[in-house]
């Protein structure tokens, strides 16, 4: 009688650090979710995410706006350290500016030139092949289905001495994944630590800094 061998069962790439063997993790029911042990990337299945019709019904449902005083209080958390390190006048690109920009706004009024580029409210691909001194990216990266070649062309854009500025809240800390608030938006696929930006910072030669828990600001040498 042939002995019958179980093939161990293909997880998916990490779609930051590409690493092939992703382990599964706890997260928000009802979706999949796997954690990369090299750079602590916990990203949802690839089958499970939602299409981009799907995306654009959630965010049609926002209502942010520059005149939303409580909305400018929430991006000053990335626009104040970022402007405490800029030079003056710098040219900046804030990408996923969303239905309502705000931070390029916020920005400008500080005296810097901002574009915005977003897929589906500023889909100006041209804008994504200029070089520039910062580049926002505020509530963005964990909508990201490919993070590693999404950041990695941003990064390329920046000058020498240029900033990359995110906002994103970190699993660091979190006890449990399953009742964290941020995996339950819909839109949310990719959730970062620590060690995510440091392993991006190591893989594009940045340094990185934390000034805040939800926060970080990477600089090209």
């Amino acid at each position: 009688m042939t002995e019958r061998t179980t093939s161990p069962a293909i997880t998916p790439a990490c779609p930051l650090c590409a690493a092939s063997h992703s382990v599964p993790s706890p997260g928000a029911p009802p979706r999949t979710y796997y954690r990369c042990p090299v750079c602590a990337l916990i990203f949802v299945a690839p089958g499970e995410r939602p299409t981009a019709e799907e995306e654009r019904a959630v965010y049609d449902l926002h209502e942010n706006s520059p005149d939303d005083l409580g909305y400018r209080r929430f991006l000053a958390r990335l626009c104040a350290p970022l402007l405490a390190r800029l030079p003056p006048a710098s040219q900046g690109l804030d990408f996923g500016c969303g239905p309502g920009p705000t931070l390029s706004v916020m920005l400008e009024e500080a005296g810097h030139h901002m574009t915005v580029f977003d897929p589906f409210y500023a889909p100006y691909p041209e804008r994504l092949a200029r070089n520039y001194d910062v580049i926002t990216a505020s509530e963005v990266v964990e909508h990201l289905h490919a993070p590693g070649q999404v950041l990695a062309d941003l990064i390329a854009r920046l000058r020498r001495g240029g900033w990359l500025g995110i906002m994103t809240q970190r699993s660091d800390g979190v006890t449990d994944l399953t009742r964290w608030r941020y995996m339950r938006d819909s839109t949310h696929v990719c959730f970062f630590a620590k060690r995510s930006f440091d392993y991006l910072a190591e893989r594009h030669g940045l340094t990185v800094t934390f000034p805040r828990n939800d926060v970080v600001l990477m600089q090209r040498s």
